[in-house]
């Protein structure tokens, strides 16, 4: 039998099919290479093909019989089940994603836009959109509105918190502190651990003045989580109540959680600026200026340390930095007058004065020290318009009163001037010049009873005041009070010559006699030194005599402590020396 020759074209399987023969030693091309053929056992070849093919065979059958059997049981595919598709959104909330997008980017117009358009879409059932229309409106002022759609919020879904507290914040905005209440304990109820809630109902007590409710909650929201904003907040109530130690310790507190926060340092170094710790108040104004070198408030603060202690010039470079940053700031304006005033400048200072006036026409410290200047440069009329203006504002500070006493004095009306006096002698309880200027005027009028009370009661507060603290009092003060008690204790009218320092009162003496340079006891220095007596007093501690506290000026700003020339213009008693 012929033997097989496989090329490498050839087909492995024709060796199966290939007849039985005898072997052969033929070469086999295998892939190019020649290679001897392989010695087959033929008989055995056959019998595995014949076995290989009636397997395929019945291969072949099983495949049929499958194919048959599943085209029987083939169904239709318009019968067939169709896939699931990805569930839908509601179509109530399916933009809420788009107005959010507007929202947070601040396209208002466009948001509203969307949110019409869904709102006619769900007929007005879309809590979100409607929630985000009553945040537009409220930025945009329409706070009634924003409070009637905030109210549907809390229909659609009145177990929210957050709709209820939008309600309640709509009422506070709108001066409805006690409805803003109620409707925060609503929320307090569904959310017992909101510090927010608790927070607002604090703001909420301190605007109806109840103060130990606000502090309440105030400190139940500290507990909760501690915020910049509730310290901020709990230290203001301190303020009100005049309690500045509390005030001092909670704004402490808060320095210590936010060290950074530069309004707390600020108000921290103001606080101890008013209470005349000068050092630690400089220190923290400082650290305030190191964090913001720009924040205007540590800079005005620091303009007026620099101001109380004389040093005009390095105040005013300050306030020039601030003017940039605020220049309609009514204190800014203020402290700048007082600082020409301490320079002897007084048109520029009542220039100033006048525009920090124009910007705040309701602060009676603007008002006071107008009153200050003009009584220095001896315009009674306009001093007594604006004292009494700040009387009006701030009817409880004795040494307004003083003041006005002196522009009266000046105006040759002596009953009114002893009626200030007295209102003065009642409000204040601690200030000795009040009672000084007081029995000069009585001495001056020949009540010597009335003047030796007076002297009386000068002492007892000077001795108190040396007793609980080291204060300096003015030198032309304590000449002035020796010459008033010598002449109470001698009993006559002693006069004394003093160099008259203006140039006016230089020119008004020199047509009159000899006698007439002997002025009666306190017509001029006592006057003159009643004028500078606001500031040069304002340190007195808050000591008592009588149980009556020492009225403090607000915190910011001080004003400085000028040292006012003698005041002339003491046309009654020159007249009474005729």
């Amino acid at each position: 039998m012929p033997s097989v020759v496989m090329s490498h074209y050839g087909d492995a399987r024709s060796l199966l099919t290939s007849p039985p023969g005898p072997s052969s030693r033929q070469p086999i091309s295998w892939l190019g290479f020649l290679l001897p053929s392989p010695v087959y056992d033929f008989r055995l070849c056959w019998l595995s093909g014949k076995r290989l093919a009636s397997g395929r065979a019945a291969v072949g059958g099983a495949k049929m019989a499958e194919e048959k059997f599943r085209m029987k049981t083939q169904v239709p595919e318009s019968q067939k089940p169709r896939p699931k598709k990805a569930p839908e959104f509601p179509i109530v909330e399916k933009q809420n994603w788009l107005i959010h997008l507007h929202y947070i980017r601040k396209d208002y117009e466009a948001c509203k836009a969307l949110i019409k358009e869904q709102l006619q879409e769900t007929q007005g059932l879309c809590e979100y959109a409607i929630y985000v229309q009553a945040l537009i409106f409220r930025l945009e002022g329409n706070i009634q509105e924003s409070l009637e759609l905030f109210q549907t919020c809390a229909v659609l879904s009145p177990q929210c918190a957050d709709n209820l507290k939008q309600v309640a914040r709509s009422l506070f905005l709108l001066g409805k502190h006690k409805a803003a209440i109620e409707v925060y304990n609503e929320a307090a109820k569904l959310n017992q651990k909101d510090w927010e809630i608790c927070h607002n109902l604090g703001v909420c007590y301190t605007y109806l003045k109840e103060f130990n409710k606000a502090q309440d909650q105030l400190h139940s929201a500290l507990q909760l989580n501690k915020h910049d904003l509730t310290y901020i907040m709990l230290g203001k109530i301190h303020l009100l109540e005049g309690d500045l130690d509390k005030a001092i310790e909670i704004y402490k507190k808060a320095v210590e959680f936010s060290p950074e926060n530069t309004d707390l340092l600020t108000t921290l170094g103001l606080l101890y600026l008013q209470l005349g710790v000068y050092q630690k108040a400089f220190e923290h104004l400082g650290n305030a200026l190191t964090y913001d070198p720009a924040n205007y408030k540590a800079i005005l603060a620091a303009g007026s340390m620099m101001q109380t202690h004389g040093d005009f010039d390095v105040a005013l470079t300050k306030y020039r930095v601030v003017a940039c940053a605020i220049p309609e700031s009514p204190p800014l304006w203020n402290n700048i007058g007082m600082c020409f005033f301490g320079k002897k400048k007084y048109v520029a200072a009542i220039s100033c004065l006048k525009r920090a006036n124009y910007l705040a026409p309701f602060d009676w410290k603007i008002l006071y020290n107008l009153g200050l200047v003009h009584l220095t440069m001896q315009q009674y009329a306009s001093a007594f318009h604006f004292l009494s203006a700040a009387i009006n504002f701030q009817p409880k500070m004795g040494e307004l009163y003083m003041l006005l006493a002196v522009a009266l004095t000046n105006l040759e009306d002596t009953e009114n001037a002893k009626r200030a006096y007295a209102e003065a002698v009642r409000l204040d309880k601690c200030n000795p010049l009040v009672n000084l200027n007081y029995a000069v005027l009585l001495y001056n009028q020949g009540e010597k009873k009335g003047a030796l009370a007076q002297y009386q009661e000068m002492e007892k507060k000077v001795n108190f005041l040396k007793d609980n603290s080291p204060l300096e009092f003015d030198s032309e003060m304590i000449e002035m009070a020796q010459k008033l008690g010598a002449a109470l204790q001698v009993g006559e009218a002693l006069v004394w010559t003093k160099p008259v320092k203006d140039l006016k009162s230089k020119h008004r003496t020199n047509s009159v006699n000899k006698s007439a340079l002997q002025q009666p006891l306190g017509s001029n220095q006592a006057l003159g030194q009643a004028m500078s007596s606001a500031a040069a007093y304002r340190k007195l501690p808050s000591g008592v005599v009588g149980g009556a506290q020492l009225t403090k000026p607000p915190s910011l700003p001080l004003e400085p402590e000028p040292t006012v020339e003698a005041s002339p213009t003491e046309a009654s008693e020159q007249k009474k020396e005729k």
